[in-house]
């Protein structure tokens, strides 16, 4: 039976019949016989349509099975129920229905069953309606890029998308959308920023860079890729921005490592925007940002704008406010917003669980995840991202082990690329360098940069030059353009006094043409963020700041300070390496907060790099002398300096 259709009628119930049947794979008829419908039939449909709507599907199907002439309006509403009941054998049973019936033909029907097989994670069935209608339409074409594209196969959503242009078919802002979402859902290991740069072309060649939607999604594609400079170009050209517009802007700078830029933008559009308000996904990227400088007063100004503006109901959100207030060093705040929320889900307790461990309670942070288990929660790959990392901060060496090995046993969670990260980080901090070793060689998955750079990282701590050397050659070949990595070598054979290595490794970088990434540290003072970078010569007020270090310096030296100049890989005498040390960014940051905050308030101070060693024992010292707080977070931990003691017990 074949179907007869057009865009008027699309969605109208068809009461054609045809008894015509294929006679061989490959016919297709040319011709339709249409049959009146009996009141009988009329009956039986409204019965199935009935059933479908009161979610009696398999009633429905059984009547079906009897009924000669079923309209297309039933077999709508029957794959409407089938995915209300996410019941897959029961749409491959109407599938047979609808090809014996000789709907197989019908375009509307078959976006349809696209779209059920991908909600029900069949996309070999989604494609096989594809493959076998002949009648396909933009939207026939747009499902399946949209089931392709949730399934991870953006590679074989190109090679539709570039048959569909040689055929003639013309994408609506759909097909465009789906496009631009394949370029970053794709499971392959080849990037597809080339083909993304390629559907930008195709949008303004067709003239869609007027369209909200497509701008948008082009703004997040660019953003996955860490491309910001071209997602800001898209963002900046865009005639209409609307709140996803502005949101998507944001999150690009906040996932891309650029907090200021995000709360820039933020008040920029809080300025020039009226018609709409911040929603929920703005406010997440947002605290996000204010986390990542530790800016702790604006992040207070957001929570106040959350309650006045009735989105503290929204777990997103909520979950957002804990990690802020943690990562600002606030773990009580982030305490008591958790235990207020009425509903937590996964997301919740793994805001709570990482809080605890970027502050070095690795104890709270196991009671936090087997609380979570104990409320019928179950965990998620990141849980034991989180719960591992604190285990990794806390030196729980053997609490972690345990915690690794019930992942595949309890919760059939396979380890990833970052939980052998974790795995490394843990055993190798403990000084179990060997056994750290080995979870690389037992690996069935290829390691990466990530895995190896937890191995160098512990090889520093604890001076194993043969490992370090060994983690090194596997991440010059990772990462080839990666500067931290020499210069984490070379601190390595500068701690072992291995000086022609130290010099080998820098020509090395020289000869590259790599540079180390500057140290910068940020400090919110009455609500303003600064920023320093290390050495910073051209800052406003680094001549006042130079003068107070110099002199704490010298107060420091008659307590037994020594400076350490190690981390100076450069030919210089030692007291220009002492300055060079005396300007790194964190001390830049915590003699300006010593010069603009009132007695008693605490310093809070973050950092894009480890802390080094002279930074930590001299914020230590400052502490001591200044009777001041000091919070400093740098990329492992948050350290807590109070009266010449750190939280991290020399541990970091």
């Amino acid at each position: 039976m074949w179907v007869l259709q057009s865009p008027q009628t699309t969605k109208l119930p068809l009461y054609f019949h045809s008894p015509l049947r294929l006679s061989s794979p490959s016919h297709h008829p040319t011709s339709v016989t249409l049959r009146p419908t009996s009141t009988a039939t009329a009956t039986n449909n409204h019965l199935i349509q009935s059933l479908c709507k009161k979610n009696n599907l398999k009633q429905a199907l059984q009547l079906l099975s009897q009924e000669p002439n079923p309209t297309q309006l039933t077999y709508e509403l029957l794959i409407h129920s089938c995915s209300r009941q996410n019941s897959l054998s029961d749409a491959l049973t109407l599938h047979r229905n609808l090809i014996d019936d000789g709907f197989d033909e019908d375009p509307f029907l078959a976006t349809k069953l696209i779209d059920l097989y991908s909600q029900l994670g069949s996309i070999e069935n989604a494609r096989q309606v594809f493959d076998k209608i002949l009648n396909r339409t933009i939207y026939v074409w747009n499902a399946i890029f949209r089931a392709l594209t949730l399934a991870g196969e953006g590679g074989e959503v190109f090679n539709l998308y570039q048959r569909m242009n040689r055929i003639g078919i013309q994408s609506d802002r759909f097909t465009y959308t789906y496009a631009l979402k394949a370029c970053v859902a794709s499971e392959s290991f080849i990037s597809l920023l080339q083909k993304g740069k390629e559907i930008h072309a195709h949008i303004l060649r067709h003239g869609y860079e007027t369209n909200v939607h497509i701008m948008t999604t082009l703004v997040d594609m660019y953003a996955r890729f860490g491309c910001v400079y071209n997602a800001s170009c898209v963002f900046n050209e865009m005639p209409t921005k609307n709140v996803v517009s502005w949101s998507a802007m944001i999150a690009c700078y906040v996932k891309n490592g650029r907090p200021l830029e995000a709360l820039e933008l933020f008040q920029e559009m809080m300025l020039e925007t009226h018609n709409f308000l911040p929603n929920s996904v703005t406010m997440v990227s947002v605290l996000q940002a204010c986390g990542s400088l530790a800016a702790l007063e604006q992040g207070k100004l957001l929570h106040g704008y959350i309650l006045r503006n009735g989105l503290d109901s929204i777990l997103p959100v909520l979950s957002s406010l804990v990690t802020m207030y943690g990562r600002c060093g606030e773990l009580k705040l982030g305490r008591r917003i958790f235990d207020q929320m009425d509903k937590r889900d996964v997301v919740s307790w793994n805001s709570m669980i990482s809080s605890y461990g970027i502050h070095g309670h690795g104890r709270k942070s196991i009671e936090a995840f087997k609380e979570m288990l104990n409320h019928g929660i179950l965990p998620s790959p990141i849980s034991f991202i989180s719960v591992l990392g604190a285990c990794s901060h806390a030196g729980l060496v053997e609490e972690g082990k345990i915690l690794y090995n019930s992942m595949v046993k309890e919760h059939k969670i396979y380890p990833s690329v970052e939980h052998h990260a974790c795995m490394v980080d843990l055993l190798g901090r403990g000084n179990q360098l060997d056994e750290a070793a080995k979870v690389i060689e037992d690996m069935r998955i290829e390691p990466g940069p990530k895995v190896w750079g937890s191995l160098l990282g512990s090889c520093r701590i604890h001076c194993n030059v043969e490992l370090a050397e060994r983690a090194s050659r596997r991440l010059f070949e990772l990462e080839p353009k990666n500067a931290g990595n020499y210069v984490l070598l070379a601190e390595i054979y500068a701690e072992a006094r291995m000086w022609d290595e130290v010099q080998r490794v820098k020509k090395l970088l020289e000869a590259r043409g790599l540079e180390k990434v500057s140290g910068c540290s940020w400090i919110e003072v009455k609500r303003k963020i600064y920023s320093f970078m290390s050495v910073d010569e051209f800052n406003p007020h680094v001549e006042q700041l130079h003068a107070l270090l110099l002199k704490l310096s010298m107060e420091m030296k008659e307590s037994g300070y020594v400076p350490e100049t190690r981390v100076v890989l450069y030919d210089l005498g030692d007291e220009e390496k002492e300055r060079i040390v005396l300007g790194h960014s964190e001390k830049l940051a915590v003699a300006f907060g010593l010069i603009n905050t009132s007695k008693g308030e605490t310093i809070r101070i973050t950092k894009n790099l480890r802390l080094c060693d002279d930074c930590h024992t001299v914020t230590k010292f400052i502490s001591k002398f200044a009777d001041r707080k000091i919070l400093v977070r740098d990329v492992n931990r948050i350290h807590h300096f109070r009266d010449g003691f750190c939280s991290c017990g020399d541990y970091w």
